[in-house]
């Protein structure tokens, strides 16, 4: 398994209850194949410029993983059919 990181921005208007959700969400979805070492939920922040002409602030989370590479697709195509997420990427870690 390698290691990695996902950070994703949701939509700021989310109640705590739809955001613990989905972050429950992608948990699970890295947990069929693999495991989550850190989840840290950074919270509401500023964007650095405006997104979909209607977001200026986003939920921010970061969590670390290891995992096999079929997990990245499933990841990725969560992000891509929910609409709350606004941004989001994964990136391999190096040893």
């Amino acid at each position: 398994m390698k290691a990695y990181e996902t950070m994703f921005v949701l939509v700021p208007e989310l109640e705590k209850e739809a955001i613990d959700a989905e972050v429950a969400r992608v948990k699970a979805i890295i947990e069929k194949a693999g495991e989550v070492e850190n989840v840290d939920e950074w919270g509401s922040r500023k964007l650095a410029y405006t997104i979909d002409n209607k977001y200026t602030d986003g939920y921010y989370v970061v969590i670390d993983f290891k995992a096999e590479n079929s997990v990245l697709d499933d990841l990725n195509h969560l992000y891509l059919i929910n609409d709350s997420y606004i941004r989001d990427i994964i990136i391999a870690k190096e040893k």
